[in-house]
């Protein structure tokens, strides 16, 4: 069991519209400013979508090296971009995010459900993804959202090889309508399943919409780390919009320190991960 949390902040997203929830942040301004707030009360991670000028969903690599350039000078968290993006943009694209040099990136073990949508993910995009990020140095956090994709990580890991850093983090994503449910249950099976996995494998669980506060609980009390943030949640509690990213990760942080495994600093966490030094 892990003496501390690792709490990543996904403040953004590539769902909801800035005009449905102001606190949103869509801007590069917004976005820094964001970083530094929920650095300050735990967040030791930020997982990045971007919005253009209109506030839409993009993958513009001038955008995304400005995004990582600006939240390395500013802050001291850890820049892990989404190589998912909107459902539907092109597997180029989405390989492309690598060349902003990240810290780290998504990489989604499989094809989901996503809503009415369908979030592809072939089996030939998921190597390349893997092999990429392993030649620049970039580590990935294996996104897993059904349990089957977890089999699908140790195959890939078996046929591919290890990460960059030889450490493997996923994310169970968790209650988005075509996925896994947001339960104890579930989150129990996956740890289970997590068995078959390299020895040390860690996790962090992101709980949608309702899903947000028994995933954050039941995660912690399974050894695991959390995920909040806007791109998640929209509502702090039923009728009660969110202010900002930063009260959903001091929440997150609280329930972190009441089950005596405070919140990681980022130097901490790139320990952790594998990240490399700069």
């Amino acid at each position: 069991m892990t003496t501390t949390t690792l709490i990543t902040v996904a403040p953004t997203g590539a769902e909801s519209r800035k005009s449905d929830v102001p606190a949103l942040p869509v801007t590069l301004e917004e976005l820094v400013a964001t970083g530094k707030e929920c650095q300050a009360v735990g967040a030791s991670v930020i997982h990045v979508h971007l919005r253009d000028d209109a506030a839409e969903p993009t993958l513009d690599l001038g955008l995304l090296k400005d995004a990582v350039g600006a939240l390395r000078a500013e802050t001291d968290l850890i820049v892990q971009l989404s190589s998912g993006g909107a459902v539907t943009d092109p597997e180029e694209d989405r390989l492309r995010v690598l060349d902003a040099e990240p810290d780290m990136a998504s990489c989604t073990m499989g094809t989901v459900n996503f809503g009415d949508d369908v979030f592809l993910n072939r089996w030939a995009f998921i190597v390349e993804l893997h092999t990429r990020m392993r030649d620049r140095g970039i580590v990935p956090e294996y996104e897993i959202f059904d349990l089957g994709q977890l089999t699908a990580l140790r195959r890939l890991l078996d046929k591919h090889g290890l990460p960059f850093g030889g450490h493997v983090h996923l994310d169970l994503v968790m209650n988005v309508p075509g996925g896994m449910p947001g339960t104890t249950e579930a989150l129990v099976a996956c740890v289970q399943a997590m068995r078959d996995l390299p020895e040390g494998t860690t996790f962090s669980a992101t709980g949608i919409g309702r899903g947000t506060l028994p995933v954050m609980l039941a995660s912690l009390s399974a050894g695991g780390h959390l995920r909040v943030g806007l791109e998640d949640t929209v509502t702090y509690a039923k009728g009660v919009p969110v202010e900002s990213n930063a009260q959903l990760v001091a929440r997150a942080a609280a329930f972190a320190r009441l089950a005596q495994r405070p919140p990681m600093t980022p130097a901490e966490a790139r320990t952790l991960l594998g990240i490399r030094g700069e």
